[in-house]
């Protein structure tokens, strides 16, 4: 791999792309334990008669979730400072987004008192989550410029998205037994005070050495438009709207698959697997052989461009998740798990692929860039899977009489639920994504003429910025 991935008037060597990576562990890691293990935690905690209302309060969430994207996304699009658009939503993002990691696990009083206080506490995490989030995921289409130093930079991203999604995984499992017993939610609080200060430490080094804002984009948020005409020019943007359902269906399934996992391995399996650190060797698989498989894929992203190789990777997710409706041993289960990675490698691979490909369409077509805009948007849109998963299991967990959450014998048609979940679900989903997919209108040969006017228009901008006032931000 090159030294420097090059970004117009300014470069971008291995180390700082290595150092702009560390802000996914920091990302994944506290989001991913949030979404891997919140609502279990609170569905336990006040029990069975409290499904409908965790389920209505998590509906509620992803209402104010999808507000709040796209709404910081336009201001961040539109914000002029010395040190860049980005960097202080970052810093203002990580530093409550630390404390808040910790306090998400930290309920009180009657257990109306903690639903209440589930309600608040969630929704004021997301909000400053996505200041952060939003942000340092805009920076990566900004500050890798072509399909090439893409797929180079997108393999440290997604490894060390991986090695947060890793740590999600399986701190909180090491310090927990199987269930909720008295005593035990402290183990998730001590979970949650090491991935704070994780956080702590990968947040500093990437605000630190690792954001890297172009100048020739400097001049941009005084064009840039309002939040309400933000998301009118978005939603105009054909690229965009055929790729937002198809990354819908990937958030889909990236959203239910960790939180039914469990749920197989202990009710599906013969012999079970009950214990909970065991329960997420198995889910920290998939991660495992994501991180083998990122490189195959960076060279097919490139070599297809991003079209074609998301169309295979949605593909191989659908194949790779029908073993879980056949498996029912845990050697079986354990091929299963390897082999779904490879397709969670691809869909987490070409994520940022995709966008960075609109965004380019779109500064071709209004003359500035609104990275942020368009991951707001983009939220605001995938948030609704949420709803979807929630709600799956919702529907799922009450029509197949599953009770087992609250120690009580499941029913015989349950194992079966839980297999839909895993895969009938989601293979539904992400059919209609490719097929959604199939209209995305830029080829690989497009692409490349499109990367030959973006060049020129780069270069017309940073021939009408003085470097010298922006050495803040440089």
């Amino acid at each position: 791999m090159s030294e420097e991935i090059s970004k117009g008037s300014q470069k971008i060597t291995k180390r700082e792309t290595i150092f702009y990576s560390f802000a996914g562990i920091a990302d994944t890691m506290s989001y991913q334990m949030f979404s891997f293990y919140i609502f279990n935690y609170y569905l336990v905690l006040l029990g069975e008669e409290y499904l409908l209302p965790i389920t209505i309060g998590f509906i509620v969430w992803t209402i104010w979730n999808a507000i709040n994207d796209p709404l910081l996304g336009a201001i961040s699009d539109r914000t002029t400072s010395r040190w860049g658009r980005r960097k202080p939503f970052i810093i203002g993002g990580l530093v409550p987004l630390i404390l808040l990691i910790i306090l998400l696990w930290t309920p009180f009083g009657s257990e109306l008192s903690m639903f209440i206080y589930f309600l608040i506490i969630i929704n004021i995490f997301d909000t400053v989550y996505t200041m952060y989030s939003l942000n340092q995921t805009s920076l990566f289409p900004e500050m890798f410029q072509n399909l090439e130093d893409r797929a180079k930079a997108n393999n440290y991203v997604q490894i060390f998205n991986v090695i947060g999604l890793l740590l999600a995984t399986l701190i909180p499992t090491l310090l927990v037994g199987e269930g909720l017993e008295t005593g035990e939610t402290m183990g998730y609080i001590y979970g949650a005070i090491i991935m704070a200060i994780i956080t702590t430490i990968f947040g500093f080094l990437f605000v630190k050495f690792g954001i890297k804002e172009r100048v020739e984009f400097s001049k941009d948020p005084l064009n840039a438009p309002t939040f309400l005409e933000s998301v009118k020019f978005t939603f105009n943007n054909r690229p965009f709207r055929t790729y937002v359902l198809t990354n819908l269906a990937v958030w889909y399934v990236f959203g239910l698959f960790p939180i039914i996992s469990p749920h197989f391995l202990k009710f599906v399996l013969v012999p079970p697997i009950t214990q909970a650190t065991l329960q997420s060797v198995y889910l920290a698989l998939v991660f495992i052989v994501a991180i083998l498989f990122m490189i195959p894929w960076s060279k097919l992203f490139n070599k297809m461009g991003p079209r074609k190789a998301e169309l295979l990777a949605l593909g191989s997710l659908i194949l790779v998740l029908v073993p879980f409706m056949i498996v029912w041993e845990p050697i079986g289960a354990l091929i299963a798990y390897i082999l779904a990675g490879i397709g969670f490698a691809g869909i987490m691979f070409g994520r940022d692929m995709m966008m960075s490909t609109i965004i380019d369409s779109d500064e071709l077509k209004t003359g500035i860039r609104r990275e942020a805009a368009y991951y707001g948007v983009n939220a605001l849109i995938i948030r609704l899977s949420t709803i979807g998963v929630y709600l799956s299991i919702f529907f799922v967990f009450s029509g197949v009489g599953l009770q087992h959450i609250w120690g009580e014998p499941i029913s015989a048609q349950a194992p079966f639920g839980i297999r839909a979940l895993i895969f009938i679900f989601p293979a539904i989903v992400l059919i209609l994504g490719l097929l959604s997919l199939l209209r995305f209108p830029i080829t690989k040969e497009k692409y490349d003429e499109m990367q030959i006017d973006l060049d020129k228009l780069h270069n017309d901008k940073i021939q009408k910025i003085d470097i010298s006032e922006y050495k803040d931000i440089l």
